[in-house]
C-alpha cells in the first residue's frame, strides 16, 4: 500500500485524505467539486497548524503532508495508480453503489474498493463489482485525525488477505482496528443512533429540553457531548438515512425514526452544516445556544 485516493472532499473525505498523508502514504483526494476540494485543502491545513501549535508535529512534517496531497474532479484520473480506494461519500446507497460501478471498471484490477458507509452493507456495495472479495469497509470516527477507531467491515465475499492487509494499514495511521460483520449499522451506529434517535423522542414528548437531555447524558454518563449536539454535528440528515437503513434491514419498531428527526431534515435544519438543529450554530462562539424553537 502507497497510493491511495479517497473519494469525497467533506468532513469524513478531507479527514481521512489528511492521515493517510501524514502517514506518508501518496494520496489522491476526489471531488465533483472545485470548491469542496479547495475547501477540503484549506481544513487540512488548519488542523495541521494546529498540530504545530500543540508541537506535536513540526512546520517540515506539514509540509510533507501537504506535498503528498493531490486533488482531482475526475475518478478515472484520481484512482489510476491507487492501491486503495476508499470512499467517504454522503450516506446515501444508490450514489455509494454508481461510484462503486464506476470505481470497479477503472481502477486496476488489484486495487482494494473501501467504503467509509456507516450503516450500508458492504455486501451489497461489493455486489455491483466484478471483485467483491477486494471489497471492504473501512468506517472511520469523527473527527478522523482525532479519533482512534475504525470499524473494519467484512463483506460475505471479502478475502482474509483483503482483511488482514486493511487491518494492517490502520494501525499504520495510528488507528485501532476493530472487525465486525456486516449488518445494518455495523456495531457503532447500531447502538449509538438508537440513542440518539430516543434522545430525540424524549425531547419531541416533553420529557425534558434540548440542554437537560445533553447535561443528563454528559455529566450522568460521562459522554464527551450530548446525544443532540452529536446528533447536530453529525448532521440530521445522516442520522435519519442511517435509521431508515436500520429500521428496513432489521424491521424492529425500536429502529424507527422520531418523527421529529424527518420534520428537522424535511425543514432543512440539519444541524452544524446547515447553521442550525437542536442548538444554532450561527452565533460564533463557543457556548451552547439552543435554537429558538426548542427554548422554554
Amino acid at each position: 500500500m502507497k497510493k491511495i485516493a479517497v473519494i469525497g472532499a467533506g468532513t469524513m473525505g478531507n479527514g481521512i485524505a489528511h492521515v493517510f498523508a501524514q502517514s506518508g502514504y501518496e494520496v489522491s483526494l476526489i471531488d465533483i467539486s472545485e470548491n469542496a476540494l479547495e475547501k477540503a485543502m484549506s481544513t487540512i491545513k488548519k488542523n495541521l497548524d494546529r498540530l504545530i501549535k500543540k508541537e506535536k508535529i513540526s512546520e517540515n512534517e506539514k509540509n510533507d503532508t501537504v506535498n503528498r496531497l493531490k486533488t482531482f474532479t475526475s475518478i478515472k484520473s484520481g484512482v489510476k495508480d491507487a492501491d486503495l480506494i476508499v470512499e467517504a461519500a454522503t450516506e446515501n446507497e444508490e450514489l455509494k453503489l454508481k461510484i462503486f460501478k464506476e470505481l470497479d471498471e477503472v481502477a486496476k484490477p488489484e486495487a482494494i474498493l473501501a467504503s467509509n458507509t456507516s450503516s450500508i452493507s458492504i455486501t451489497k456495495i461489493a455486489a455491483v463489482t466484478k471483485r467483491p472479495e477486494k471489497v471492504i469497509g473501512m468506517h472511520f470516527m469523527n473527527p478522523v485525525p482525532i479519533m482512534k477507531l475504525v470499524e473494519i467491515i467484512k463483506g460475505y465475499k471479502t478475502s482474509d488477505d483483503v482483511m488482514n492487509t486493511i487491518v494492517e494499514t490502520s494501525k499504520s495511521l495510528g488507528k485501532v482496528p476493530v472487525e465486525v460483520n456486516d449488518f445494518p449499522g455495523f456495531v457503532a451506529n447500531r447502538i449509538l443512533m438508537p440513542m440518539i434517535n430516543e434522545a430525540i423522542i424524549s425531547l419531541n414528548r416533553g420529557v425534558a429540553g434540548v440542554a437537560e437531555i445533553d447535561t443528563v447524558m454528559k455529566l450522568g454518563m460521562a459522554h464527551p457531548m450530548g446525544p443532540l449536539q452529536l446528533a447536530d454535528f453529525i448532521g440530521l440528515d445522516v442520522c435519519l438515512a442511517i435509521m431508515d437503513v436500520l429500521y428496513e434491514g432489521l424491521g424492529e419498531a425500536k429502529y424507527a425514526a422520531s418523527p421529529l428527526l424527518k420534520t428537522m431534515v424535511d425543514a432543512g435544519n440539519l444541524g452544524v452544516k446547515s447553521g442550525e438543529g437542536f442548538y444554532s450554530w450561527r452565533h460564533g462562539t463557543k457556548e451552547l445556544i439552543v435554537a429558538d424553537r426548542f427554548k422554554k
